[in-house]
């Protein structure tokens, strides 16, 4: 059987010291960040009051922030919600107040100021514990996502490719909690969804190389290793590049027209199809590399069956 040949030939397995420079330092920076100042945490895992309101006309943000601040509610967070009438008020857990309280100030400021109170929709108070609980929850949820990938792919391959995965995997959570971190963008409950839906989207990309590096593994015996892993990487690259400009192209439609309530799930979804699609190529192969894979891991042996050249 023949294997259909690549009409690219980009050396990426010679490259791979290159980027693991590039992703050690991106880790590095992401960690002395998260060590350093945190995670901008929402009040889903800090705890807080969020308050809904819809208006019979359209109403600016921005004039809602500056009511609030004059009622020293400084540290409120105002956004839109599918539309420009729908407004949702967020602001973190205070001491000695409760969401009751909170929500009948906001309401009195906004009623004497021009813009009207508008219709409350929706009160919402999360406790500390239960932000703490819920955070806790998440990140276990992360841990044994990641056990599972590593548990199919071995059972599914080879042990050195589901360590292969499972670093990659790890390096696309790292940077991209890094970048949250470093940018103080808010973590909330969506980013910590979307983050699961990285981990499922660079998982995919990597067994889509790692099938074509078997095929390639039981077809091309005499090839060197970092020869067939190169093949194999560069017949997959149009895929790989047009999956994920077209993944690319809705999120970015997302970020920009779904809202500021959508705007974190999304930013979380575009960096990590970045980085998920950037280890699939420069990390994940490398690491199978390194801990020695060869074509003969993936053989499977015919057992000649006793009697079975007798007529």
């Amino acid at each position: 059987m023949q294997i259909l040949p690549s009409t690219l030939s980009i050396d990426f397995i010679r490259l791979r010291f290159i980027a693991m420079l590039f992703s050690v330092a991106l880790i590095s920076v992401g960690i002395y960040s998260l060590s350093t100042q945190g995670l901008n945490f929402g009040i889903d895992f800090s705890g807080g009051t969020k308050i809904e309101l819809i208006y019979d006309q359209d109403v600016s943000v921005t004039d809602i922030r500056g009511v609030l601040d004059a009622a020293q509610f400084g540290e409120s967070v105002v956004q839109h919600f599918g539309s420009n009438r729908d407004v949702m008020i967020r602001l973190p857990l205070a001491e000695g107040q409760s969401d009751s309280s909170v929500s009948t100030r906001i309401m009195e400021a906004l009623g004497a100021s021009d813009i009207g109170q508008g219709t409350l929709q929706s009160v919402e108070f999360v406790g500390p514990t239960f932000g703490k609980e819920l955070f806790e929850k998440g990140i276990l949820a992360l841990v044994y996502a990641l056990i599972m990938v590593m548990i199919y792919v071995a059972f599914r391959f080879e042990w050195k490719f589901s360590l292969g995965s499972v670093v990659a995997l790890i390096h696309d959570i790292l940077i991209t909690v890094g970048i949250f971190s470093l940018l103080k963008m808010e973590f909330t409950m969506p980013v910590l969804a979307a983050l699961m839906a990285v981990i499922g989207y660079s998982l995919n990309d990597t067994i889509v190389v790692f099938d074509r590096i078997r095929e390639n593994f039981r077809r091309l015996r005499d090839t060197d290793t970092e020869d067939t892993m190169n093949i194999s990487i560069n017949q997959t690259l149009p895929r790989t590049i047009l999956t994920s400009l077209t993944t690319l192209l809705v999120l970015f439609a997302l970020y920009w027209y779904g809202g500021e309530a959508l705007t974190g799930f999304a930013a979380t979804l575009i960096i990590g199809v970045v980085i998920g699609t950037y280890s699939s190529i420069f990390v994940a192969s490398p690491t199978v590399l390194a801990l020695g894979a060869k074509s003969d891991d993936l053989i499977i042996e015919e057992v000649e069956k006793e009697g079975a050249d007798l007529p």
